[in-house]
């Protein structure tokens, strides 16, 4: 059995001290990419949570709720053109300012080691999914250009699983910019590849974050009118 320890935490640059403790070393986690207090700050999605989103409902009053769905996803699930289209959203993390910051460094700072610290979430995340195809939500050629590299390709590749790259994506203004509701009334920004290949798949969508669920619906709907059997997506944040 080998242990990696890099010397310099990914997210913060201090030394790492490798622990070598006799629960580390039976441990399943071989890799150390973050240290202690860095790996500390994410706050993993706990608790009571909506069935479709992930939405935790201690972030939320209950009149924003319906039973076990969060008032967002119960409209887009009353909305016929939608209703069904995205099975049900994963998210690892919460979305708050430490996990900001560091997608802001993987997405427009170009860290593309940042891929590894969230390589092994996502892998114990997909575990006992059926999934036929990952599919990462694609940038168009001018973010990708700007980027470097599409950062949910990267947590796929570091994770051992294969992208499949079937949809490609006009170039928009960015979506922090707009509000909700121009979000969810965006016109498809997505096109599918010639003959994809998804006929009855079980697809997996994977995107940095989940927001309002715009993207991810607008993706899901282009892959069901295609043929594929089911779509679920994970996503980093929430």
């Amino acid at each position: 059995m080998s242990f990696f320890f890099s010397d310099y935490c990914y997210i913060c640059q201090e030394r790492i001290l490798p622990d070598i403790s006799w629960k580390a070393l039976f441990s399943l986690e071989k890799e150390s990419f973050i240290c202690t207090d860095c790996r500390g700050k994410f706050e993993r999605i706990e608790g009571e949570i909506c069935r479709i989103c992930s939405r935790p409902f201690q972030q939320i009053d209950n009149p924003f709720r319906d039973e076990d769905v969060c008032y967002d996803c119960f409209r887009w699930e009353e909305d016929p053109e939608w209703q069904g289209v995205l099975e049900k959203n994963t998210s690892m993390f919460v979305y708050n300012e430490f996990l900001k910051s560091v997608i802001a460094k993987f997405k427009y700072r170009g860290d593309y080691m940042l891929a590894k610290v969230f390589s092994e979430s996502f892998r114990k995340k997909v575990q006992g999914l059926v999934v036929d195809v990952f599919v990462p939500i694609p940038l168009s050629e001018e973010r990708l250009y700007e980027r470097g590299f599409n950062q949910t390709e990267a947590i796929l590749i570091e994770a051992g699983l294969k992208p499949s790259n079937i949809l490609t994506r006009i170039h928009t203004e960015k979506q922090s910019k707009k509000s909700r509701t121009e979000r969810i009334h965006l016109p498809q920004v997505f096109q599918l590849l010639p003959n994809p290949q998804i006929e009855g798949k079980k697809i997996l969508l994977v995107d940095d974050i989940y927001t309002t669920g715009s993207t991810l619906r607008h993706a899901a709907k282009l892959l069901k009118q295609a043929g594929a059997a089911t779509i679920q997506s994970i996503t980093i944040g929430r």
